[in-house]
């Protein structure tokens, strides 16, 4: 029994250990809110997580919308397209042979 207890928290220990790092690496990006009212209590101003507007203090320097509206062109693919001619054979009905052209 008190093997079994050392394991347990040995495992729990490594658990504790583990979450703190886990949380840090799925932090949600909070951006700040352009807006000229603030209603906010002191220390916090308007934010956008996930699109919802809340107070809170951003962890981003620009706002969402202008994260979004970033000039970037997009690549144009071009399909290059091969086309190849076969000869076609003509054979009307009732003359002797064909003719390819």
């Amino acid at each position: 029994m008190l093997k079994f207890n050392g394991m347990l928290m040995a495992a729990a220990l490594g658990l504790i250990t583990v979450l703190p790092q886990t949380a840090a690496a799925g932090e949600a990006k909070v951006y700040p809110y352009a807006t000229s009212e603030n209603y906010c209590p002191a220390g916090h101003q308007p934010v956008t997580i996930n699109g919802v507007i809340c107070c809170g203090t951003p962890n981003q320097h620009i706002s969402y919308q202008s994260a979004m509206a970033h000039p970037v062109a997009k690549k144009k693919v071009y399909k290059v397209t091969h086309r190849t001619y076969r000869a076609r054979s003509n054979c009307p009905i009732g003359t002797k042979g064909c003719t390819f052209d």
